[in-house]
C-alpha cells in the first residue's frame, strides 16, 4: 500500500512552490528573453532542447536537494519556530533525510554536466559543482553566521539565472565558432540575462534579511549570529529600508537605460509593477513584531520577483515591436 503522509512528507521536505517558482523564472529568461533577442539576427535557439531541459531539472534538483539538507540541519531551530511542521526526525528520519538529499543532488549534478558535455562548456560544469558546496556549508554553517549565508542564497538564485544565458552564448560558440563573437549578439543575452540575475539578487538578500527577523527566536536560542541577533530588529530594520532603496535606485537606473522605441510600458510596469508593491513592503515591515508579520512580508516579496521577471515577457513584446517579427509566432506586432 502506497503511504501518501509520506510521499507528502517527502514532497513538503522540497518546498514544490518554491520549486515552481525556480522553474518559472528559468524558463521564462529562456522562451521570453533569449528567444526574442535571437530573432532580429534570423537565428534560432541553437542549443537543443534536451540541454536546456537537462539544465532545467539540474537547477530543480539541487535546488530541492538544498532544501532537504537545510531541513536536515535546521531540526533544532525548527523545533522553536516551526514545532508545527517539523518534518526531520518525526515524519522522516535522518538517515533517510540524507539519502534524500544524496539522490536529489546526485541526479541533478548528472543533468548538469550532462548539459555542459552537450556545449562543451567546462565554465558550466564548474557552476553545479559550486552551487553544491554552496548549498552545503550555507546550511551546515554559513546560514548562521552575520550576512554571508544572506549573500549565500542570494548568489545561488543569480547563478541559477546567468547558468541560462551561459548555456545559449556556449551553444552558439559551438555552432558558429569565432564568428559569434564578432556580433554584438553573446553580449546582448548577458546583459539582459544579467539584469534580471541583478534584481533577483537583490530582491532575495533583501527577502532573507526578512525570514532572518522571522526566524530570530529559534536562531537566537541556537546562538546564530544573524543580522536581527548581531544588531537587533530595530536596527536590522533601517539596514533593510537602505538596501530597498539602493535596490528601487539601481532598478531605475537599468530600466532608463532600457531604449525601445516609443516604449511607453517600461517605466509604468517598474512603478506600478514594483515601485508600489516595495511601498507596500516597507509598510510590512514597518509595523511587523511577530514572525508572522515578517512572513507575510518575505511572501509579497516573492510576488514582486514575480512580477519583475514576469518583465521578460513585456521585453518579447517590445522586441517583436521593433523588429517587426510574430509574437508567439501569432502576428505581427505594429510600430507603436
Amino acid at each position: 500500500m502506497i503511504d501518501f503522509l509520506s510521499i507528502k512528507s517527502y514532497l513538503q521536505l522540497i518546498r514544490p512552490k518554491n520549486l515552481l517558482i525556480i522553474a518559472f523564472l528559468q524558463w521564462a529568461l529562456h522562451a521570453w528573453v533569449i528567444t526574442p533577442l535571437l530573432i532580429p539576427y534570423q537565428l534560432e535557439m541553437v542549443s537543443s532542447e534536451v540541454a536546456f531541459w537537462l539544465l532545467f531539472a539540474a537547477m530543480i534538483l539541487l535546488a530541492a536537494g538544498g532544501y532537504v539538507i537545510n531541513a536536515y540541519f535546521d531540526t533544532r531551530i525548527d523545533a522553536i519556530n516551526r514545532p508545527n511542521s517539523i518534518i526531520v526526525g518525526e515524519k522522516i528520519t535522518k538517515k533517510a533525510t540524507i539519502n534524500y538529499y544524496v539522490i536529489l543532488t546526485l541526479l541533478g549534478a548528472m543533468s548538469g554536466l550532462g548539459a555542459a558535455w552537450m556545449v562543451h562548456s567546462f565554465s558550466l560544469a564548474i557552476i553545479f559543482f559550486l552551487l553544491i558546496g554552496l548549498l552545503w556549508f550555507y546550511s551546515s554553517s554559513y546560514k548562521r553566521q552575520f550576512l554571508v549565508g544572506n549573500l549565500i542564497v542570494a548568489f545561488v538564485v543569480a547563478i541559477g539565472l546567468l547558468s541560462v544565458g551561459f548555456l545559449e552564448v556556449a551553444s552558439l560558440s559551438l555552432h558558429y565558432g569565432e564568428l559569434i563573437s564578432m556580433t554584438s549578439i553573446p553580449a546582448k543575452i548577458y546583459t539582459w540575462i544579467s539584469g534580471f540575475a541583478l534584481f533577483a539578487f537583490l530582491m532575495t538578500w533583501i527577502r532573507e534579511v526578512i525570514k532572518d527577523m522571522e526566524d530570530e527566536p529559534g536562531d537566537r536560542e541556537m546562538e546564530c549570529r544573524t543580522m536581527p541577533i548581531k544588531w537587533g530588529i530595530k536596527r536590522t530594520k533601517l539596514f533593510l529600508y537602505g538596501l530597498m532603496i539602493v535596490t528601487l535606485l539601481l532598478l531605475y537606473y537599468f530600466v532608463s537605460k532600457i531604449d525601445f522605441p516609443n516604449d511607453s510600458i517600461t517605466m509604468r510596469y517598474f512603478l506600478i509593477g514594483i515601485v508600489l508593491p516595495f511601498g507596500f513592503v516597507v509598510y510590512q515591515v514597518l509595523k511587523a513584531n511577530m514572525p508572522d508579520d515578517f512572513h507575510r512580508a518575505a511572501s509579497t516579496l516573492k510576488i514582486i520577483m514575480l512580477i519583475g521577471i514576469c518583465y521578460s515577457l513585456v521585453f518579447y513584446f517590445l522586441q517583436a515591436t521593433t523588429y517587426q517579427f510574430p509574437f508567439f509566432g501569432l502576428m505581427i506586432m505594429p510600430t507603436a
